[in-house]
């Protein structure tokens, strides 16, 4: 039986991703939150998930990697040092990163970068997501993830296309590019579209996610597989062989 630790327990999916591990058949190792010592929980669990906040990821990777023990880091808002971070852990324990766990949107995203390997730079690419009132990184980790879904079906970076916002007279939009746009409201999960917008036809890919649960089951399956890999750095598409 897998025994999961959960960084930021205390948080929603925190709690979500409790209900699912019990769910899932797996073993809950325990839980930490702010303020408290991360290396301890790194010791007894098989595999660690973290969904905290970007400040605490330094310690719980450093954690993870003196305890030898694999971690799930869904927590968004990373900036580029928090990636080097976490190519740096990855050379000694199994890391899987990722702006979403729903294995729905992990499809989706497969989805999205075929659709833009196949279609031109003339069929323009906008992604609209839009979440709960309490979020605060935006765009969504989920929407950047489907950008560079979008970005690698080009051969490009989402570096090099994204256009994060549009407002005043900012001129006709320029091809190639992936537009953001992000909406905050309510007690929205989070909805998320990708829009080819071709001349006189359009094609529009969707997910919605009604209830947290998609992401902790997610979460929980991936911590699962990720327990028995190797030493690297891992995606979500690799929990379902994609």
């Amino acid at each position: 039986m897998t025994a999961i630790g959960i960084y930021g327990s205390a948080g929603r999916m925190g709690r979500a991703i409790t209900d699912a591990i019990e769910a899932a058949g797996a073993q809950l190792a325990g839980g930490v939150d702010a303020g408290d010592d991360p290396a301890p929980l790194a010791t007894v669990a098989d595999v660690l998930v973290d969904f905290s906040t970007p400040t605490a990821l330094e310690a719980h990777l450093a954690a993870a990697r003196a305890a030898g023990t694999g971690i799930v880091v869904g927590t968004t808002g990373l900036s580029p040092r928090h990636q080097s971070l976490i190519d740096e852990a990855a050379l000694d324990i199994a890391v899987l990163q990722t702006g979403n766990t729903s294995l729905g949107v992990t499809l989706l995203g497969i989805l999205v970068r075929e659709a833009a390997a196949r279609l031109g730079p003339d069929w323009d690419v906008e992604i609209v997501e839009m979440h709960h009132r309490h979020k605060v990184d935006a765009p969504s980790g989920t929407a950047l993830l489907l950008g560079e879904a979008a970005a690698k079906g080009r051969g490009s970076s989402l570096a090099e296309l994204r256009v994060d916002s549009r407002a005043g007279l900012v001129g006709s939009r320029s091809e190639g590019t992936i537009g953001f746009a992000s909406l905050r409201g309510g007690s929205v999960i989070g909805d998320h579209s990708v829009i080819f917008a071709g001349e006189g036809e359009r094609i529009e890919l969707n997910h919605r996610g009604d209830d947290r649960s998609i992401f902790a089951r997610g979460a929980v399956r991936a911590a699962m597989w990720l327990a028995d890999q190797p030493a690297g750095r891992y995606r979500m598409g690799d929990v379902l062989g994609l």
